[in-house]
């Protein structure tokens, strides 16, 4: 995949469709120790340890809808190919855990990608859902949680194009002061 984001968006969208109604998000770009690292976390079924034992085969998939499940093997080789890390635990009845790290200055990481916009469209498909996305730059934080947002709301939905479109602004706002921002400013 041509950036990080649509891997995180593959990834979420999974947890949503193995039941998850609460996905973390975990964007954690260290740039003074050369690591990016994403964690994704869901509370839906989980895996039973012998579906576990296959998740990162590209040719294995707990979907019913579609027999191959490329997702995770294209995340792991992503990661590995720019010496970084991956990993999936699960346990069933409880949800899942993806990790990968990849070396920040690496010549074949992908760029990150558009993570308001990735939010965005979560959002948009998935309004049911609750997102907790938390993004670090250098060790400051934003973030960005639907459950509180959802309180502001009082009964608007997520996915109302208005709401969406201030979502959206906001995320990309935060997220270029956490970039930009000097740690001595906070």
């Amino acid at each position: 995949m041509r950036e990080i984001s649509l891997h995180i968006l593959d990834v979420v969208e999974n947890g949503i469709a193995a039941g998850g109604s609460l996905m973390t998000l975990v964007v954690d770009e260290d740039v003074e120790n050369n690591w990016l690292s994403i964690t994704i976390s869901d509370n839906g079924k989980g895996l039973s340890p012998e579906q576990q034992a296959k998740v990162a085969d590209p040719f294995f998939t707990s979907r019913t809808t579609r027999r191959v499940g490329m997702g995770l093997s294209l995340l792991q080789a992503a990661a590995e190919r720019c010496d970084g890390r991956f990993s999936f635990a699960s346990e069933e009845g409880k949800g899942s855990r993806v990790f990968c790290s990849f070396v920040y200055d690496h010549i074949d990481r992908a760029p990150l990608g558009d993570m308001a916009m990735t939010m965005e469209v979560l959002m948009a498909g998935y309004p049911e859902v609750d997102f907790l996305y938390r993004h670090l730059y250098n060790g400051r934080e934003f973030l960005f949680d639907t459950r509180t947002i959802r309180q502001e709301l009082e009964g608007i939905p997520l996915n109302e194009p208005a709401v969406l479109r201030h979502l959206k602004a906001g995320i990309e706002e935060e997220l270029e002061i956490l970039r930009t921002e000097r740690a001595d400013d906070r």
